[in-house]
């Protein structure tokens, strides 16, 4: 607290509103003539939720009373890329401060305040590092973060595909989709990822929450995975695979919060930039503008061999049927800008792609350049992205 904004715990009972405000104003994904924003359903701490220990903090000014800013940490052991090390790390989501007091904030710095706050929570309960990310155009967010000691870490990709009849209509014949047990997934995953960057310890956790809908693998008719139905436990599926196969794991975003389209220019203008921007959403332009649509998201994107393009595909294919099945609008995935999966994803001219840049720190203190905990600038390295962080 200082003489004129206090960072305080966020109250259930009395900021919803308050907080879902802010959020409203605060661009999710900016387009030219078209605003996306995030709807939390009033559930404030949807993206937080799940992690056993978290934390919302907002900004109030002290003379009124008034909400200005607000920012989540969560805390949450990850694989470094090193091996099987593992490190407590939190995480930082959602910091937004007010439209209206943004150049003000400048001067008094509503933004820092939060950072701080939260990072000293993160400290006092046993992080390691912190962690957060931004889009890559995000210039006042990135100086933020470079002003409290943050070194960017790694570059993705968030790719994002309406869903419309055209995308679900597709078939492939010669390859098939499975649905992977629970125990399978779990196994699946921490023999091919459990060394990768951000792998979760948690990965049961994860794969075992209501929103996560299921794994799935595709492979290629002609080589069936023999395993993959073998009711002996001895018999080890993960390493009698198919050539060449993909996993894929789908999170119900749409049930923690949906996406609102607002207009910034005349209706006739937002007709043109919508063609442009999400051509597949033939829906009516008042449609999109008054009610709140949802997404899916795959999360856990591998896959081995020399034929990966037609498996991807298939993949993106029957998540474009899933979307559609449960009335979502689009469907979203995020991997690493040197991903080997990431030249595979299917690119149409309706898709949306945003760069994210991921930014850390030592908890006590600002990294510097002989930090070896985390495995970066290989090119060649998969990172895992948490679905309860989108």
């Amino acid at each position: 607290m200082d003489a004129r904004i206090l960072i305080r715990e966020f109250n259930e009972d009395r900021d919803v509103e308050e907080v879902e405000s802010l959020e409203r104003e605060s661009e999710t994904w900016p387009r030219k003539g078209v605003s996306i924003f995030t709807n939390m359903m009033r559930d404030p701490l949807c993206r937080i939720r799940l992690y056993p220990n978290h934390v919302m903090l907002v900004a109030e000014l002290v003379n009124n009373g008034e909400l200005v800013g607000v920012v989540r940490g969560c805390i949450k052991h990850v694989g470094t890329g090193i091996e099987e090390t593992n490190i407590k790390m939190c995480c930082i989501l959602g910091l937004r401060v007010s439209s209206k007091h943004r150049q003000v904030t400048k001067r008094q710095g509503i933004g820092l305040k939060l950072v701080e706050s939260v990072e000293g929570w993160a400290t006092e309960n046993g992080s390691e590092y912190i962690f957060l990310a931004a889009e890559e155009n995000n210039i006042a967010s990135a100086n933020l973060f470079l002003k409290c000691n943050y070194r960017k870490l790694s570059s993705l990709i968030i790719y994002s595909q309406p869903i419309d009849s055209h995308t679900r209509e597709k078939s492939f014949n010669d390859i098939r989709i499975e649905k992977l047990s629970i125990e399978q997934a779990i196994s699946l995953y921490k023999d091919r990822l459990g060394s990768k960057l951000f792998f979760p310890v948690d990965i049961d956790a994860i794969l075992n929450e209501k929103l996560s809908l299921g794994t799935w693998v595709s492979f290629f008719k002609e080589e069936d995975w023999i395993s993959l139905h073998s009711k002996e436990k001895s018999m080890d599926f993960t390493s009698r695979t198919p050539s060449s196969w993909v996993v894929v794991s789908i999170w119900k975003t749409c049930e923690a919060y949906k996406l609102e389209m607002r207009r910034q220019h005349s209706l006739s203008f937002l007709y043109a930039t919508l063609a442009k921007v999400f051509p597949c959403l033939r829906k009516p332009v008042y449609e999109l503008l008054c009610r709140p649509f949802g997404f899916l998201f795959l999360y856990g994107l591998y896959g081995e061999g020399e034929r990966l393009g037609e498996l991807m595909k298939s993949m993106w294919s029957f998540a474009c049927n899933l979307a559609g099945s449960l009335d979502c609008k689009m469907i979203s995935t995020e991997v690493g800008a040197c991903d080997p999966l990431k030249e595979h994803i299917p690119r149409g001219i309706s898709m949306s792609c945003v760069n994210d840049d991921w930014f850390f720190k030592k908890a006590n203190g600002p990294s510097n350049g002989d930090d070896n905990t985390w495995k970066m600038s290989k090119c060649d390295a998969t990172l895992f992205v948490d679905p309860r962080d989108f």
